[in-house]
């Protein structure tokens, strides 16, 4: 009783973005919590469709400037006001992104962890959303160090917070199907560029005139939608009350060796060879995948060339200036494509991971992705673009679904007690990953060409070496083991840390409280009406870009 009222107490004097303040009641239904972390993470994920911007921003400057600041420096670049800019330069925009995405999400994992998800998803959106301001601000004043500091620096803060908020959450309010929640989230950063792309497109197309380009304008207004549907995610966060289990769910007794009903501690995980294995085992994956992400578009257009506008004999070099802006209006229907599967793949295969294993799944990834990368030489030989597209889809849909699967992957092995910060420090990978993909891609096909190979064949090798990566990463999936039983923490540790200033439920306890385990009302219903009818548009905008390969 006495517990009970000191945590009333806290509870009424605690801000309204603690943690304290957003325990569920009873009463509350658990299927609001996706939703919540789905409008967060659909707005960030437009940090994959900012190549959007990149050719009008190259044409910012009008008049006798020159096309581009050709000779000039990168650093002389990035305050000039005289000439365009390249696009190589504003394409450091990506690897900012990835970078701070993973730097911000290791080392602010664990204050995540203490202040709650309401708290973070806050400053994520005032990070994220002030990031595109200060961007319109370098749009309108040319200059490029005010882009990359506000979307890439500060932005990337706020895409690292945001991507990492529903994480620990979600696994808590779905201990019986982990996979699928944190699935149903992640799969929304795979959406967010299928949506905000041609979103932007309109809105940049709307605010065009001789005198602007559009783009400041378009930031202006993206960074406003964001924000509102950012704060709506953030309050509508909850978490469960120490000791909550679905109604009328158990934990399963540990016949599965490699799920864990123990806790490691955020300062020991790092300090596990398991860490550093799934670490291995995510980078090696999204190496591969998005070294792929990066070349679709030139790739498609260069294997398959005049075939993709009914010209079979006709080699990418003999296609005139008309010719190869039809086959680019056709390889963006492939990219878009690539972004279903990718979406598609996080939710399926994070579910399927609740059935299988995520350890199963990863050797899904490995084992199908060798075979598929070794023989896409083989489907572009025989000129079948549908073999092709299907093949590198399913490729796709693995990069999105190890994205998905990895954070029930972590709780099985290192418990939920501290899985969202362990899932922060563990995304290091994914900046790793986001150099040395597009690197190893781009320098081996640069390498190619120079030795002379057709451009129809200079992936054949790119493709060798990214099944390599997958065999590498196969064999660290191998020796990962459940954590020796020293790293865990003792059921008192965790009993003190649950029940530390979360307002329900005492000490040992376990059980419903009353809350709902998950009937749709009309709130859970509009709640879900309101990220998913954004998906359905951008679904069908993707799909009608995407008919032009088959056409």
């Amino acid at each position: 009783m006495a517990q009970n009222a000191i945590a009333d107490y806290l509870t009424d004097r605690a801000g309204p973005l603690d943690r304290e303040r957003i325990v569920a009641r009873p009463g509350f239904n658990r299927w609001l919590v996706p939703p919540a972390a789905l409008a967060i993470h659909l707005c960030i994920g437009m940090a994959y469709g900012f190549s959007v911007f990149w050719l009008p921003l190259s044409r910012a400057v009008g008049g006798d400037a020159p096309a581009a600041c050709a000779g000039m420096s990168l650093l002389g670049e990035l305050f000039t006001t005289s000439c365009n800019w390249r696009i190589s330069s504003l394409g450091w925009m990506y690897t900012l992104f990835f970078v701070f995405l993973g730097s911000a999400a290791a080392i602010w994992g664990g204050w995540l962890e203490r202040a709650g998800p309401r708290k973070a998803g806050v400053v994520a959106a005032f990070c994220w959303c002030g990031g595109l301001l200060i961007s319109a601000l370098g749009v309108a004043t040319h200059q490029l160090w005010l882009m990359w500091l506000g979307s890439g620096v500060i932005g990337g803060i706020g895409l690292g917070l945001g991507y990492i908020s529903p994480v620990s959450t979600l696994i808590k309010w779905f201990p019986d199907r982990r996979g699928m929640a944190t699935g149903m989230a992640i799969m929304g950063f795979g959406g967010g560029a299928m949506i905000g792309s041609p979103l932007a497109d309109m809105l940049m197309t709307y605010f065009r005139t001789p005198e602007s380009i559009g783009v400041w304008q378009t930031f202006v207004t993206l960074a406003i939608i964001y924000f509102v549907f950012m704060l709506s995610g953030a309050f509508g966060y909850r978490v469960p009350p120490a000791g909550w289990t679905p109604e009328g769910w158990t934990a399963p007794e540990s016949s599965k060796a490699m799920i864990t009903t123990k806790h490691v501690h955020l300062r020991d995980a790092h300090k596990t060879s398991q860490f550093w294995l799934i670490w291995a085992v995510l980078c090696l994956n999204v190496s591969a995948g998005i070294g792929v992400i990066g070349i679709a578009s030139p790739m498609l257009q260069e294997i398959f060339a005049g075939s993709l506008v009914g010209l079979p004999d006709l080699d990418f070099n003999a296609l005139s200036g008309e010719q190869r802006a039809a086959i680019a209006a056709v390889a963006a229907g492939f990219v878009g494509l690539l972004s279903l599967f990718n979406i598609g793949g996080r939710f399926f295969w994070a579910s399927l991971s609740d059935h299988i294993g995520r350890k199963a799944t990863y050797y899904t990834f490995f084992a199908l992705g060798i075979v598929l990368y070794v023989g896409a030489p083989w489907t572009a030989g025989i000129g079948s673009i549908a073999l092709f597209v299907l093949s590198f889809g399913v490729i796709l849909s693995m990069y999105g679904g190890g994205f998905a699967t990895v954070p029930a992957y972590l709780a099985d092995v290192f418990g939920t007690q501290y899985v969202g910060a362990i899932h922060g420090r563990l995304l290091t990978a994914w900046s790793a990953a986001g150099i040395i993909g597009p690197v190893v891609v781009n320098y081996i096909r640069e390498a190619q060409l120079a030795a002379g190979i057709p451009r129809a064949q200079v992936y054949d090798f790119t493709m060798y070496i990214l099944a390599g990566m997958l065999v590498v990463g196969l064999i660290a999936n191998v020796f990962v083991r459940p954590v020796d039983a020293k790293w865990h923490m003792s059921d008192e540790d965790v009993a003190a840390m649950q029940t530390r200033g979360k307002g329900a439920g005492a000490e040992g306890a376990h059980g419903s409280y009353g809350i709902d385990r998950g009937r749709f009302d009309a709130t859970t219903l509009l709640a879900w009406a309101a990220v998913c009818i954004p998906i359905l548009w951008g679904v069908w905008v993707t799909l009608g870009k995407a008919l032009a390969l088959f056409k």
